[in-house]
């Protein structure tokens, strides 16, 4: 039986395989140094290239935060500074309007301070127009003096009777008296009291006063009545008196009265004649400045609206209330929408053996 051979591990087969194994290890080893020691550097600056890259694109991304920052900040300066800038024109803006409420208030009051010396003016104007009309009627005084039917005598002066020894004016004071067409009587009755006291056509009425005042004869009596729905003796504590043009303080009085008076109300004419009737004794000559027919009787009528027809019914009705045998002088100023006004004033004056004069813008 032949001996079994041993079996031994480390056999010369078993070495072979080990060496051979180790040698293919180390060549792997060898042929991967060789490698890493060819590419490594260029694996390496490529790395580093973009590393680079990457940093300079960070210290830019950093320098624009930084100019963002700023930016930012300016902003919110400029911001702040025009919100300042907004609330001082706010202020400022406030500041003005307070301004032009005080010019407004301010022109209003230099508008009336201005209005008021006007209307002043025109009285200093008057005035010194009645000096002078009251000098030259002393000077020429009884040199135009004539009979007439009636109880006194008559002065012609621009186609007016100016004479008599008692002579009374009768003066409208009515709404009315503000304006000679409808729609600025309207407006202007709402405006202040010396606004209304400026009134053209209302100055034009004072005037003609002065001028009355100034053309009376010496040595007379007058009184001076004015009416709108009420009669007024325009003297203090002179009703159903004579005063006298030799009495300085009698034409004052009755010249200072009239400056203060502000047009207002209807048109009596009825009350006017009552209280002409009302003289003891009675007038010799009637003047009457008035500028159209009267709107109501002894009372108020109650109507929403006089026409023509009623108007002409008022004034006959006044005609009855008339003193008898004194001449009634009539100085119509025109005023819109009173058509039968003209005719029949003219028809009292003529009915009275009076005279009727409608005055020029210019006059007295």
């Amino acid at each position: 039986m032949a001996k079994r051979r041993e079996l031994n591990v480390f056999s010369m087969s078993f070495l072979d395989i080990m060496s051979c194994g180790f040698g293919a290890v180390i060549l792997i080893f060898i042929i991967i140094h060789s490698t890493s020691t060819t590419v490594a550097p260029d694996i390496t600056s490529v790395r580093m290239a973009e590393v680079s890259k990457l940093e300079q694109y960070l210290d830019e991304d950093r320098n624009r935060l930084v100019n963002l920052r700023n930016t930012l900040q300016k902003t919110e300066d400029e911001t702040a500074a025009t919100t300042r800038t907004t609330s001082e024109l706010l202020e400022q803006i406030k500041e003005i309007e307070r301004q032009i409420e005080e010019l407004d208030d301010t022109s209003n009051a230099t508008r009336d301070k201005i209005n008021t010396i006007k209307a002043q003016l025109q009285e200093l104007e008057a005035e010194s127009e009645s000096l002078k009309s009251s000098i030259a009627a002393q000077a020429d005084q009884g040199t135009d003096v004539r009979a007439f039917a009636g109880e006194g005598s008559r002065q012609y002066l621009t186609g007016l009777n100016l004479g008599g020894q008692r002579i009374l004016i009768l003066l409208d004071t009515s709404t009315s008296m503000l304006d000679r067409t409808i729609v600025n009587i309207i407006r202007r009755r709402n405006l202040s009291d010396e606004q209304k006291l400026a009134s053209k056509k209302w100055q034009r009425a004072i005037r003609t006063m002065d001028w009355f005042l100034s053309k009376l004869p010496i040595d007379v009596n007058f009184q001076v009545i004015t009416f709108n729905t009420e009669a007024t003796f325009v003297a203090p504590d002179s009703d159903g008196k004579w005063l006298n043009t030799n009495e300085p303080a009698d034409l004052d009085a009755v010249a200072n009265e009239l400056k203060t008076l502000i047009p207002s109300g209807g048109t009596s004419l009825f009350n006017a004649f009552v209280a002409a009737q009302s003289m003891s004794p009675p007038p010799d000559n009637i003047f009457l400045i008035v500028d159209g027919l009267p709107t109501q009787g002894k009372e108020p009528s109650g109507l929403l609206q006089v026409d023509g027809r009623d108007r002409v019914r008022l004034f006959n009705k006044a005609l009855e209330q008339l003193p008898g045998d004194v001449p009634i002088n009539i100085v119509l100023f025109p005023m819109e929408g009173d058509p039968d006004a003209s005719h029949s004033y003219w028809k009292l004056a003529f009915d009275t053996a009076g005279s009727i004069l409608a005055p020029p813008d210019d006059w007295p």
